[in-house]
């Protein structure tokens, strides 16, 4: 009854301050996703200026990526132990100090450490939380949710791809730096939104665990010294227990499954927005036609976000979210494919339109597609290893698409290598799902079973079962009765 009445004192209002979530989230979106593909259109110049290489120059987005993936979790880590606020503030400092650093720039090292580095680990602080914070705030309406917040990438894309070429034309790319650097901080303002659904439960819930847990060993606790190896042991223990319940699903196979699709996925979709405006340049687009592809692929992202969120909130579709997820990676990845043989204005602009739309498509349901396999209670932990897992690819990719350039003297390789890595991706997927086993029974209450096991292989149940029993061990083992034996 305690875990009943717990579960449904935190459970999500689907609305409410709800959608000041979801506006802080679209905010957050683009001040850092928006924002990172612009970075592509500082690309030229900094090959220009620096008088370097396709595979060096890329370099810079490609740490930016990373850095933002791979401190995910430490982003993931404040939300969950310090608040969701001060991880979103404090990563709207380090990214807007990191852009002003850069517009001083003199070498491409000082751009890799500035701008790669110290913005990435300012993205990565305020990204992952503010997605997170949707999932806690919505369930049934949860896919529209994120369709509306993630969709910040496409309008903020849509925005700020000609407004950073028109800085870049005015300010130089130096004042472009510093303005962007301006902009980001704005990421404080959206963290203030940030107001946790059950902060004062969880700190209750943790005052009573610490309790608990020093009730046995509290008579002889003050004989012993403040660093005595019991308090070692205890602090140990709550330490590896917090881990536990927070991590225990990386090793479940649906999980692993769509870990492993996510490193091809990532490798496949990076490349594009670095060199899909120097690819422009090289056919003979003009730059202004350049950021208007840009433009054009990120306000088809927003419909793309919103259409498939709301489609997959349907009932009819409700069920089919990995499908939908799967196909859309498939045609960005066909996309690619398509993409060397499109060398006029008039042939990208189409493939701006069906890759964006595609792209806000998967984005949308990636954190739906997440919830699904984990649940909602692991939801924050789960989307900082994903988006962990985006690191390496991020990072590697578009250098690896830039030697490729450089080798071949023209961008078929490389595209032809993304679009190859994103269906993969999407066939391991669809491959996994025809090869699940799904559990049958015979009984009358065979969908209750069902849902019973799917709830267990969500780990929200198991986390309150577990964590019950193991109270009730440390009660016996002290000697003090359980609730249970004194009945």
């Amino acid at each position: 009854m305690a875990a009943a009445k717990k579960r449904s004192s935190t459970s999500p209002p689907d609305g409410g301050w709800g959608w000041m979530i979801v506006i802080g989230c679209f905010l957050v979106t683009i001040c850092t996703r928006a924002v990172t593909r612009c970075i592509s259109i500082f690309f030229v110049e900094f090959q220009t200026y620096f008088a370097q290489d396709y595979a060096r120059t890329a370099w810079i987005h490609s740490i930016v990526d990373c850095a933002t993936m791979l401190c995910a979790p430490l982003g993931s880590f404040i939300s969950n132990h310090v608040s969701s606020q001060v991880g979103i503030m404090l990563g709207g400092l380090l990214a807007s100090a990191g852009f002003i650093l850069s517009s001083f720039a003199t070498t491409l090292e000082h751009l890799y450490l500035s701008l790669g580095i110290l913005t990435g680990l300012g993205f990565a602080l305020s990204y992952s939380p503010a997605v997170a914070m949707v999932g806690n705030y919505f369930h049934k309406r949860k896919a529209l949710a994120y369709g509306i917040a993630m969709s910040g990438c496409g309008i903020g894309t849509f925005i700020l791809a000609p407004v950073v070429q028109l800085l870049i034309e005015h300010f130089s790319w130096r004042g472009a730096l510093l303005i962007l650097g301006g902009f980001v901080l704005n990421l404080c303002v959206c963290g203030a939104l940030m107001r946790p659904i059950a902060g004062k439960e969880d700190h209750k819930n943790m005052l009573e665990f610490s309790e608990i847990e020093l009730e046995a060993p509290k008579p002889a606790f003050k004989a012993w010294s403040f660093c005595s190896p019991a308090i070692k042991l205890w602090s140990h223990k709550w330490v590896c227990r917090c881990s536990q319940q927070e991590y225990n699903f990386v090793l479940t196979p649906d999980f692993v499954v769509l870990a492993v699709s996510i490193l091809f996925m990532a490798y496949g979709c990076s490349p594009l927005f670095v060199y899909l405006v120097p690819y422009s340049l090289s056919v003979g687009v003009s730059h202004q036609q350049a950021a208007f592809l840009m433009s054009v692929l990120g306000v088809i992202d927003i419909i793309g976000n919103i259409t498939f969120g709301w489609l997959t909130d349907q009932r009819c579709l409700k069920k089919y979210r990995y499908v939908c997820y799967l196909f859309a990676v498939a045609m960005d990845g066909l996309c690619c494919l398509f993409l060397p043989v499109l060398q006029s204005f008039p042939l990208l602009l189409p493939f701006s339109f069906t890759f964006g739309y595609f792209d806000g498509a998967y984005i949308t349901l990636l954190p739906v597609v997440t919830a699904d396999v984990v649940g909602t209670a692991s939801l924050s932990s789960a989307l900082g290893m994903i988006y962990f897992l985006h690191a390496v690819p991020y990072l590697v990719s578009p250098p690896v698409a830039g030697w490729l350039v450089d080798t071949t003297g023209n961008y078929t390789a490389s595209f032809l290598l993304c679009g190859f890595s994103m269906v993969l991706s999407s066939t391991l997927l669809c491959c996994a799902r025809l090869a699940k086993i799904t559990p049958t029974s015979s009984g009358p209450g065979s969908r209750d079973t069902l849902a019973k096991q799917e709830s267990w292989t969500n780990g929200t149940i198991v986390y309150l079962v577990t964590g019950e029993l193991d109270q009730r061990g440390e009660e016996l083992l002290a000697g003090e009765p359980s609730s249970h034996s004194k009945r």
